[in-house]
């Protein structure tokens, strides 16, 4: 077993709470003591794809914690991350009886994780809740840091709050299960991570990517521990996305609008990657990286199934019968200017200024997006 602590002292923003690394369920009641959590009830919150796989075998594994263990089985997809889902949750935490000394358990990826901590954090004005990520994206970005929330009429993450969990805990084997785009969705953070703080890390993506995408533990293993250690670093300085912490966003203000114009028929590390590209693109464009560096960066992007553009031919609208919505240059820009990550009507853009160094910049111009935009449509 590996942990990693994540911890902020000496402010209002107190916490510290343990990233663990196993390679089954049964650590789980004793990490819950280690963290210092005494429920007499525990929730487990997650989804029915999720639930055929996984739910019987956490609930089995937390009877030793002697705690009246319930579940909650919402809808999956990113369409059904909304208020009406986590409303299901109060429900339910309501009429169970569940105090604050009671615990959520957020079982799956992304989606249930923000849910189930917006829930956390909002019932009773805060229950304690933990993560069990199921995915790879959930592993190396979501599940870690605090970032709750739901989409309201489809913007994305515009209801939420910081709230963070008690406990991460990651059992290595539900990798084995992944389906290939979902493995390549979470390597799209996993890029984005490296580029922004970790040269080195980037650089192990490019030489492993075949081992990567066969699974191979070890390699997988070096991504998560990495991705977590950049992560935890960041919010440790900044938890709240006050400053720095909005580089983890590199990626993602053209990546959600592309989402929601989607419809969300695109997986989110699917539209991280197509808003990499368009970064890549005002990045080249003002000088901060060189046509060289940026072409080795889309050969990286490439090398792990994603898309570069949104017609590209291994994104989900060619992988399925779905058709994507047609979609502009000028609708991505408005798209942008909707989203939470604007301040004082500018847009605070995440820039490459070279691999491994990211900067904040709110003096990117609509033309720039625009003309962004019109290279990830062409």
């Amino acid at each position: 077993m590996e942990r990693l602590t994540i911890s902020k002292k000496g402010s209002e923003l107190d916490f510290s709470y343990d990233i663990v690394w196993t390679d089954s369920f049964e650590s789980l009641p004793a990490e819950i003591g280690r963290a210092g959590l005494r429920p007499a009830r525990i929730c487990v919150v997650t989804e029915d794809r999720v639930a055929l796989l996984y739910l019987d075998a956490v609930k089995k594994a937390l009877e030793p914690t002697g705690c009246e263990i319930v579940d909650v089985v919402l809808n999956a997809g990113e369409d059904h991350k909304n208020l009406f889902e986590v409303q299901r949750v109060y429900e339910y935490l309501i009429r169970g009886g569940f105090d604050r000394k009671d615990l959520l358990v957020a079982l799956g990826g992304g989606v249930i994780g923000d849910m189930t901590g917006f829930a956390a954090a909002t019932y009773l004005r805060g229950i304690s809740f933990i993560q069990v990520p199921t995915t790879l994206l959930a592993e190396v970005d979501s599940s870690v840091g605090g970032k709750t929330g739901v989409d309201f009429d489809q913007f994305k993450n515009m209801v939420g709050a910081f709230y963070q969990p008690k406990l991460v805990y990651m059992n290595r084997a539900v990798l084995k299960t992944l389906p290939v785009e979902q493995l390549s969705s979470g390597m799209a953070e996993a890029v984005k991570s490296a580029l922004i703080r970790d040269r080195s890390l980037f650089e192990f993506l490019e030489s492993n990517s075949a081992g990567i995408m066969a699974g191979s533990p070890d390699c997988l293993q070096t991504v998560v521990r990495g991705c977590c250690r950049i992560k935890s670093e960041v919010v440790e300085q900044d938890p709240t996305e006050n400053g720095l912490r909005a580089i983890l966003n590199f990626g993602h203000t053209i990546g959600h609008a592309v989402e929601k114009l989607s419809d969300f028929t695109l997986l989110h590390g699917e539209c991280v990657a197509i808003g990499m590209a368009a970064a890549l693109e005002i990045s080249e464009g003002r000088g901060m990286i060189t046509a060289k560096e940026k072409d080795r960066i889309r050969s990286v992007i490439r090398a792990y199934g994603l898309p570069l553009s949104v017609s590209d031919g291994v994104t989900l609208h060619r992988r399925t019968n779905a058709v994507l919505p047609e979609m502009t240059a000028e609708d991505i820009l408005r798209a942008t200017k909707s989203d939470k990550k604007m301040e004082n009507g500018r847009i605070r853009f995440i820039l490459l200024d070279g691999i491994g160094r990211a900067v904040i910049d709110r003096s990117v111009t609509d033309d720039e997006i625009r003309s962004a935009a019109a290279s990830v449509l062409a």
